[in-house]
């Protein structure tokens, strides 16, 4: 299967007074068509740096590296020219940011903006046919009384009202790709829910691949179908969604997946947060970024980054205690010591 895009080696990093920051060393993975992908991580991890290089909407201190490729449609992105990009950006793939507001301007009516990005790419249409499209829309992210709202300006919406406009705005073209970026991060629970609902219905219907951005894992099972779970800007494991939370397969998944609250779980256990805070980028580990913070790291882990181990099918990780040769013993959580039970 070809996939709708696939990141290679990418490197992201910004020039500061303080030095660069390698917000993005070498990541690489794909995204299949009609497929949710997850991309989660802490705060600082090089989610939402990676989700900003796809379209080249970085700021002017970032520099992308050389050897770094972003493949859609048999092109690198990162030297298409700005009439090529700007063609992709909003028609082939599109962006969900977490703040509408930020996204949406607060003087022109919401329906006129969603119609903007329509006749952005298609410029014969006519003004009658891009309202009907437009009220199409509406309908199919729930917006109620889409021939009213279509004249309402931003500040006349909810939060989850304004969030479903910038949905029913990505897919205004029906792209190849979404990219969602923490798009229910500042939204009620309830709504948070119902947001998610359309995402997965959308997909379904218009066959879009989604990469969907998000420290919150309890969101990424409900959603995704693979996901990848980054740190200190690197891939440190890709799995299957059931896989994931059945097997994770590198101590920071673990510990993600610990930190987690539980319906089920005794109300008189506390949740175990990960000690530590994420490194400094400006002077990244030598070795496993999460060594310092890992409860199983050894010496290996802080002199050399590990390269990545095939735990299983469509699943691997990028962990020395993973390793074949990794010894079983008790301080090691994915071997099991044959002489202790």
């Amino acid at each position: 299967m070809e996939p709708v895009i696939e990141i290679k080696n990418l490197k992201t990093s910004f020039m500061t007074s303080n030095g660069e920051v390698q917000a993005v060393r070498g990541i690489s993975f794909s995204v299949n068509p009609g497929e949710i992908l997850g991309v989660v991580g802490e705060s600082g991890s090089g989610k939402s740096v990676t989700s900003m290089s796809i379209l080249r909407l970085l700021a002017d201190t970032a520099v992308i590296k050389e050897g770094s490729a972003i493949l859609f449609e048999g092109e690198n992105l990162i030297h298409v020219n700005k009439k090529k990009l700007r063609s992709i950006r909003g028609e082939k793939i599109s962006m969900i940011f977490q703040d509408p507001m930020s996204s949406i301007n607060p003087l022109i009516p919401v329906g006129k903006q969603v119609g903007e990005m329509i006749r952005e790419h298609h410029k014969d249409i006519s003004k009658e046919k891009i309202r009907q499209e437009v009220l199409e829309l509406f309908r199919k992210v729930r917006i109620p009384e889409p021939e009213k709202r279509y004249n309402c300006y931003p500040h006349e919406f909810s939060g989850g009202m304004r969030q479903r406009v910038m949905i029913a705005m990505a897919l205004a073209n029906k792209p190849k790709l979404l990219i969602a970026d923490e798009p229910t991060t500042a939204l009620a629970v309830t709504i948070q829910d119902q947001i998610l609902r359309q995402l997965k219905e959308l997909e379904k219907e218009y066959g879009t691949s989604i990469i969907f951005i998000t420290h919150d894992l309890g969101v990424v099972a409900e959603l995704c179908d693979r996901v990848v779970v980054m740190y200190g800007g690197l891939v440190m494991e890709e799995a299957m969604i059931d896989d994931l939370f059945e097997m994770p397969g590198h101590p920071y998944t673990m510990g993600l997946l610990a930190s987690m609250p539980d319906i089920a779980q005794d109300k008189s256990v506390r949740l175990q947060p990960i000690p530590g805070s994420p490194p400094d980028m400006t002077n990244p580990p030598k070795g496993c970024p999460f060594a310092p913070r890992c409860p199983y790291a050894r010496s290996i882990c802080a002199a050399e980054l590990p390269d990545f181990v095939e735990v299983g099918e469509r699943h691997r990780t990028r962990c020395f205690l993973q390793y074949p040769d990794a010894p079983a013993d008790a301080h090691n959580p994915f071997k099991k010591n044959p002489w202790k039970q």
